[in-house]
């Protein structure tokens, strides 16, 4: 269907919006979410009419990878939640000196930790948690893929807790 006009398009709207629904749904897991993709893949698809060919396969292939986007953004906003260093007393802004000597050998425990991670991870590691550097930069930077930066930060914060937990256990 190359030339796709307004009646067309409704109709293939309501014809398919519960199936379309129902896969969106069952592509997710959950309700949430799935009237703004179906609404979303509909959009592109009349905003594409005049190339599309078979408007419905369409409309479901573009939902399939809304619903991919939608789960790669929420993964990535779950391993995105880093925590926030400043709040975490691993290195404090005292005024006393006894506070001073733990805030330096807290801040040489993580130095020590972060170390231990091989040199990649601890690259990617160091540049997102100190560098507050996108995955995407990351990954441009270090000439390896998102899901690579993603997987060393995953190991770098997994890794370097571990050794942190232990150093503390053992004092």
């Amino acid at each position: 269907m190359t030339d796709l006009d307004s009646d067309a398009v409704a109709t293939l709207f309501l014809r398919d919006r519960s199936a379309l629904h129902r896969y969106v749904r069952r592509l997710l897991g959950h309700r949430e979410g799935s009237e703004d993709i179906v609404q979303e893949a509909f959009l592109r698809t009349c905003r594409h009419s005049q190339e599309v060919v078979e408007p419905r396969a369409f409309m479901f292939t573009t939902a399939r990878n809304l619903v991919a986007d939608s789960r790669r953004r929420t993964r990535v906003a779950n391993t995105d939640t880093l925590g926030d260093f400043d709040g975490s007393n691993v290195v404090g802004s005292s005024e006393s000196p006894e506070d001073q000597l733990l805030a330096n050998e807290r801040r040489r425990l993580l130095e020590k930790a972060v170390a231990r991670l091989t040199p990649q991870c601890r690259a990617a590691f160091t540049l997102r948690v100190f560098g507050g550097r996108s995955y995407k930069e990351i990954a441009q930077q270090l000439g390896i893929s998102p899901k690579t930066v993603e997987n060393h930060i995953a190991r770098g914060l997994r890794e370097t807790h571990q050794y942190l937990r232990q150093r503390y256990q053992l004092k």
